[in-house]
């Protein structure tokens, strides 16, 4: 193999099974194949592609499934079944389908890496803009096609560049381990709703931001990144599947087609690229598959959408580059993982960003990247949870004991972080409330408060606390039921819009701020604690409907009525 490179894509054996050199040592090549290998005879002949492992970006790419190195799962399955015979070649994109292009471009001006051709009008919910690749020069437009129908592989420009000419086709070819350039990077100033009150209030994410989302076996992890997807404002979703078992992932591949954008009314499917590669699939594939789905990313971050990227789960992917790095013999670090588990978890996650593209100056684009970590039995100190936390900002940590209580989702509330809240409040106050920035402070100190009362009434017994410290607890168990607390099958309570959780939050805050005056005029606690508004309120999250805000200002209003009545008592009975 003299004159092989690293991470180049070749064919191994007369069956062609695809691999990647890993490693060189003098004219010998060491080969991670995609494929299961079992079989393979000495002196089976293995071809050299001359590049490394790519993926082909053009129209097509939304609504499909693929596997870690983007084979078109549907496919392979309409040739060989359910059970993937291996040494099967499949084009990524359809290429015998054809495509209507709109050109936008001029014969004759200047054009360079980014710039818009035309576009592709893929799905009714997303149009693809067919760009001039990154890696050409940029030059002179000498041809554009007319408007009409084309193949991804049709020519539809040609650039003359100091270099030469250059066809430009509706698809292109990019490397999966080098991350797609771009003119300059933006701060994490807008926030990535996702309808999720405990991660939008208390945690946000931020557009181009990096997150992690740890938990022990049945904690909610699958469910929390359905809903992030589903419900999320990105235009366009990646769910990864990396090493996850095969029925859950089967139920990701039978639900997604069946699930609605609650945006358009459109099948979600439209604006949407799953990669599965389950526990049963090659590991080497399993590894390419998040850089496979990143690159795929980078791609519509480029034209100017906002891409959510989420992955299920980072643990698995490391576990196959520690097997990987096990089969070459090299020096294991902590736990069998290799000693460069953090640096390649670096390089994932730096691929996120909110950036400004290539091309016009104006178009913005950002990759958002959620990765799922499975620690075993829970615990948060072994190394892919703790080398993650190094490079993410945002940190949802579920919790078991919560989810075995029936607390969905299961985020607690203590040990969860998120390093955006100062750079999205900006946002907040200038789109949704100018109040949104106290209210979370007051709610959030409420919990914290209530966690360290609790340790007080483990110890000593609820009735050692004075009628203030107990009304905290009340009120903090409000929040936790009547917020914090979200059901992801309730029609109403599934998605909540950020205007409905500022006015929600407002309603504990000004619940607890009435009962402290009430308790220092005089009230007694139990008169408060039997307030008839109480339940009102933790049940509005689901009673009062996303599009009837204004029920939850009456709801204010009927809670300073029942105070001031608390008020009134004492001299009617006088």
């Amino acid at each position: 193999m003299m004159g092989a490179k690293m991470y180049e894509t070749v064919y191994v054996g007369e069956e062609k099974l695809i691999g990647e050199i890993i490693k060189l040592t003098g004219d010998v090549a060491f080969i991670q194949v995609y494929e299961n290998t079992s079989g393979l005879r000495p002196g089976e002949p293995v071809t050299a592609t001359g590049r490394p492992l790519s993926v082909v970006l053009g129209p097509g790419l939304l609504g499909s499934v693929y596997d870690g190195v983007q084979r078109p799962l549907n496919r392979l399955g309409e040739i060989s079944g359910g059970f993937i015979r291996r040494g099967i070649q499949v084009d990524p994109l359809d290429r015998g389908r054809r495509w209507r292009f709109i050109p936008s471009a001029k014969k004759g001006s200047e054009v360079g890496p980014g710039d818009v051709l035309g576009v592709v009008p893929e799905t009714p919910l997303v149009e693809t803009k067919i760009m001039v690749p990154p890696d050409i020069h940029p030059g002179k437009l000498l041809e554009i096609a007319p408007e009409g129908e084309y193949t991804v592989d049709d020519r539809v420009a040609v650039i003359e560049t100091r270099s030469g000419r250059v066809e430009v086709g509706l698809s292109h070819i990019w490397p999966v381990r080098r991350g797609r350039p771009f003119k300059s990077r933006l701060n994490p100033e807008v926030p990535l709703t996702t309808g999720q009150r405990v991660l939008d209030t208390f945690f946000p994410m931020s557009k181009g931001g990096t997150a992690c989302i740890p938990g022990a076996f049945g904690t909610g992890k699958t469910v929390t990144l359905h809903q992030l997807a589903k419900w999320s404002d990105a235009k366009v979703i990646f769910h990864i599947g990396c090493g996850e078992r095969g029925n859950e992932e089967s139920e990701v591949l039978t639900e997604f087609p069946h699930l609605v954008d609650p945006y358009s009314g459109r099948p979600l499917m439209e604006r949407t690229v799953l990669v599965a590669n389950t526990s049963n699939m090659p590991v080497a594939a399993r590894e390419a598959s998040i850089y496979t789905g990143g690159t795929m990313a980078e791609y519509f971050r480029d034209m100017g959408y906002d891409v959510l990227l989420v992955a299920d789960s980072t643990s698995r992917w490391a576990e196959a580059l520690r097997e990987i790095s096990g089969r070459l013999e090299e020096m294991p670090a902590e736990e069998g993982y290799p000693s460069y588990l953090a640096s390649r978890l670096a390089e994932f996650y730096e691929r996120a960003g909110r950036v400004v593209t290539l091309g016009n100056p104006e178009r913005v684009g950002s990759v958002t990247l959620v990765g799922a970590v499975s620690p075993p039995g829970g615990d948060f100190t072994e190394p892919v949870t703790t080398h993650t936390m190094r490079f993410i900002r945002t940190f949802w940590a579920l919790d078991a004991n919560l989810a075995y209580t029936r607390h969905y989702p299961a985020i607690n509330w203590i040990n969860s972080y998120s390093a955006y809240v100062e750079t999205v409040a900006k946002w907040w106050h200038e789109n949704v409330s100018p109040e949104w920035a106290s209210l979370r402070a007051e709610a959030y100190g409420l919990l914290q408060r209530e966690a360290d009362l609790l340790e007080l009434v483990r110890l000593l017994g609820p009735e050692a606390l004075p009628d203030e410290e107990k009304l905290i607890l009340d009120v903090a168990r409000m929040i936790r039921e009547g917020f914090l607390q979200q059901s992801a099958y309730d029609e109403v309570d599934a998605y909540c819009p950020p205007k409905k959780q500022v006015k929600l939050l407002s309603l504990f805050v000004l619940f607890h701020k009435l009962a402290r005056e009430a308790l220092a005029r005089g009230v007694p606690l139990k008169d408060i604690r039997s307030l008839p508004v109480i339940p009102k309120i933790i049940r509005a999250k689901y009673e009062i409907r996303n599009d009837a805000l204004e029920e939850l200002d009456r709801l204010a209003q009927t809670v300073r009525e029942a105070f001031e009545h608390l008020e009134l008592a004492p001299q009617i009975s006088g």
